[in-house]
């Protein structure tokens, strides 16, 4: 993979190394703010000048004496204190675009060392539709799957769905109650938001109900055979709901994803043995639970994880445990993320630290949860329905794609309406995930219908409508040029900065795949779509004579399949007309 920042990197920490004498320096390569800064700044010499008690600048001008010659500097500036500015070189930057558009090399190549990745990511409640508190740990995961596959990693999906618990007991008696009529139950089952609601209320106002409810738990529990189908029925009802929301968003769970909590029932009570014959339990008001240094209450008082409650049943916690165990020692995961909910970091803290003391994980294995923010109304507080509802996400998507409907409608009357239907289902979809996705991950952010549906900004109508044009662009340019055979030449700065970008995409992915913001990808794509647009308007295309017409067009086509690509690893799907 041909990685601008990585080389440069190597190449000035090698030159680092031979001006002092030390290994494993920093040379702390970053993006230049300002042209005339190069193109990327060395700012790693003040830490080791400090470090030496030298003279950062004297350091500096050393650092760039002993840069070898190379064939992707072209020259390296010693700027202030001791900065140092790097400047490409053209004939590279146009060297390996070519390559790139020949097919020899893929822009966006695999990690020198693959690693077993799991990612916990959605992890719906089967006992109520999916809603919107549950888009931004579907599409957040999804995104970062994506991009853990394209640069090599094995990536083990798991969707921790919610299909077990006390709560079960009330759903399956409340459809026992419905009789053997399957179509009644199907079509119950249909709105599961007042099918949980009356359950709810029958279990809260009819004391024998709430007892049978009781009594399916305890049966449930215990595997009693009628009680386990009748709850298979609504699990497989449920999953269906799941599964339209999957399609709709274009996420790529499947059932073969699925490992609900009920896959770990049967490991809960030797989770609890284990951290018995560890020494890790203590009894408190009945309960049993863990308690490590590290993690206190108000005045230093210590904070329990409760892994068994008094009446001998089990928590989240313990099944997290046995998840984490799983997935350490059967799946073998050098790496696990969870995408959950920032408001869950205290417990995933304890947890982690839990299954590490207790040796359920193994020493190397990276423990991460991804957090993230939570979507808001205008009003500042979580987003409801105005008569403070839960939204359902079918609802709010159903809703997206009627509203582009009518904006694409009002742009281009003459599309047929099969088209616009088509176009209105992709930027519908594509404007919820890219206005969530758009954001850092940990921020809550407003949920705004004019904003997401703009076709200007950082916007996914925008950003499907700049590959649109670039697709029309090519179509225009007729048959006489062959992006997969002609060279690349820079000719003017625009081309130039087209051509960085371009390649610094693999950089921009590298970190998403590392540090898990999809915002940084959807920054990157923004700013190549403008860097394209002042390439467009500065530098003729198609009215270019022929090799300089060829090397443009070439760059048209390397920076659709960019964005194409880069989308795609948002899970956008891209449209060729608007």
């Amino acid at each position: 993979m041909f990685n601008i920042k990585h080389s440069l990197e190597l190449l000035v920490s090698a030159a680092i190394a031979e001006a002092t004498g030390l290994s494993n320096c920093n040379a702390n390569v970053i993006y230049s703010s300002r042209p005339e800064f190069g193109d990327y700044q060395a700012n790693g010499i003040m830490a080791i000048a400090k470090q030496l008690k030298s003279n950062p600048r004297e350091l500096a001008v050393r650092v760039v004496s002993a840069l070898q010659s190379n064939d992707l500097i072209a020259d390296a500036q010693v700027a202030g204190p001791g900065f140092i500015n790097l400047f490409l070189n053209d004939a590279t930057l146009a060297t390996a675009a070519t390559r790139f558009a020949h097919g020899e090399q893929n822009l966006l190549g695999a990690v020198d060392h693959p690693q077993r990745i799991v990612v916990d990511y959605s992890g719906p409640n089967l006992a109520k539709e999916m809603h919107v508190g549950h888009l931004r740990g579907t599409i957040i995961g999804d995104s970062i799957v994506r991009v853990l596959e394209a640069v090599g990693h094995d990536v083990i999906r798991q969707n921790h769905v919610g299909d077990w618990g006390t709560q079960f007991g009330m759903l399956i008696a409340h459809m026992e109650s419905l009789g053997e009529n399957s179509t009644k139950v199907h079509t119950q089952l249909a709105d599961l938001e007042t099918f949980y609601r009356e359950a709810k209320s029958r279990f809260d106002l009819e004391p024998g109900f709430a007892d049978l409810a009781r009594s399916y738990v305890v049966k449930l529990q215990g595997g009693d055979r009628d009680c386990l189908s009748a709850w298979q029925k609504f699990i497989d009802e449920s999953l269906g709901h799941c599964e339209d929301i999957y399609e709709l968003l274009g996420v790529t769970l499947s059932k073969d994803d699925l490992r609900p909590e009920s896959f770990y029932n049967n490991e809960l009570a030797d989770i609890v043995n284990a951290l018995r014959e560890a020494n890790m339990l203590t009894a408190s008001e009945g309960a049993q639970c863990v308690f490590l240094e590290e993690f206190k209450g108000k005045e230093g008082t210590p904070l329990p994880a409760i892994v068994q409650k008094s009446d001998g049943g089990y928590l989240y916690a313990t099944t997290d445990l046995a998840a984490l165990r799983y997935r350490g020692k059967n799946l073998a995961a050098e790496r696990v993320l969870y995408v959950v909910d920032a408001r869950q970091s205290l417990h995933f803290q304890q947890v982690f630290a839990i299954a590490r003391k207790a040796g359920f994980v193994p020493g190397a294995c990276s423990l991460e949860h991804i957090a993230y923010g939570t979507m808001m109304g205008e009003d500042g507080k979580p987003f409801k329905t105005r008569s403070g509802d839960t939204v359902k996400l079918k609802e709010l998507l159903d809703e997206s794609v009627r509203r582009a409907h009518d904006i694409v409608s009002a742009k281009s009357p003459e599309l047929s309406p099969e088209h616009r239907e088509q176009i209105s289902n992709v930027v519908g979809i594509a404007a919820v995930k890219y206005a969530d996705l758009s954001k850092n991950r940990t921020s809550d952010y407003v949920f705004d219908w004019s904003t997401m549906l703009s076709f200007e900004g950082n916007t996914a109508p925008y950003m499907l409508y700049a590959y649109a044009r670039i697709k029309s662009i090519l179509r225009r340019q007729g048959e006489g040029v062959h992006p997969e055979r002609s060279e690349v030449r820079i000719t003017a700065v625009e081309e130039r900065n087209l051509i960085i970008k371009i390649l610094q995409f693999p950089e921009v992915v590298d970190v998403v795949a590392s540090e898990c913001y999809p915002n940084y990808l959807c920054a990157y794509l923004y700013e190549l779509a403008g860097i394209f647009m002042r390439f467009y308007e500065a530098c003729p295309v198609l009215k270019a004579e022929s090799d300089l017409r060829a090397s443009r067009v070439t760059l048209v086509s390397l920076t659709a399949a960019t964005l194409k690509q880069g989308l795609g690893l948002l899970g956008l799907e891209t449209l060729e007309q608007m």
